[in-house]
């Protein structure tokens, strides 16, 4: 598993020479060892082959989209993605999330920004899959005994806010979007009815939110989703 101080390997994936530099120079610097490749047949190659930590992925590739690259890559493999799109559409970021992208970043994007998601996606990824539980800030969730309790005192929750918040714990850090947690929750027969997630999650926020107006635990992706926080933020 990759150190602090040694980031791991990222597989830089665009057609662009130019954009592949501006990476390259990019992840260098923040301590990355980076593998490149301009093709998606060559993506899903170096993937199979070297095993990086992390995909950064342009959508417009000469040989195979993108977003087709993503499907193949969930067919085996939960390496981090982060997805490059010149596209701000909101559909496109949730179809993308849907597909099993880790992030969505839009060109063009600031050298900032882009490593501290691709250090989030990394810190997610690091998380036991199976781990007993999680804590966020004062809050906790056992799954083992499916308890969850703030600043040490028990919260009573329904079966479904803890169904809501089970989930978004376990994927942490990460959106969900608002059809993942319909079809979780509700079934698959539930796509349009966006509203029973936003009315669960205003009664899950007022249970373990300190003030419900400026939630700090399960955060807002307009048009999109909800994700648990990393940290109090």
């Amino acid at each position: 598993m990759p150190t602090t101080s040694d980031p791991g390997l990222v597989l830089l994936v665009d057609d662009e020479p130019p954009i592949r530099r501006l990476l390259r120079t990019l992840f260098e610097m923040a301590g990355w060892r980076v593998a490149e490749a301009e093709t998606a047949g060559a993506a899903l190659d170096a993937v199979a082959v070297r095993r990086p930590e992390l995909v950064v992925l342009d959508l417009g590739l000469p040989d195979i989209p993108g977003a087709d690259v993503l499907r193949r890559l969930r067919e085996w493999t939960q390496t981090p993605v982060i997805v490059l799109s010149v596209r701000a559409d909101e559909q496109e970021k949730v179809r993308l999330l849907e597909l099993g992208a880790d992030d969505y970043i839009t060109k063009p994007f600031g050298s900032a920004e882009l490593i501290a998601r691709a250090r989030t996606v990394l810190r997610r990824a690091a998380v036991v899959e199976d781990e007993p539980a999680v804590t966020v800030g004062d809050l906790t969730i056992d799954f083992a005994f499916r308890r969850v309790t703030l600043r040490g005192e028990p919260v009573t929750l329904a079966r479904k806010e803890y169904q809501l918040l089970a989930m978004l714990a376990a994927h942490r850090g990460r959106v969900l979007t608002h059809k993942q947690l319909l079809t979780a929750l509700w079934g698959p027969h539930h796509d349009d009815d966006v509203h029973y997630v936003r009315i669960l999650v205003r009664k899950l926020r007022s249970r373990i939110e300190p003030n419900v107006a400026s939630p700090i635990y399960v955060l807002t992706e307009l048009g999109v989703g909800y994700r648990l926080a990393l940290g109090t933020e």
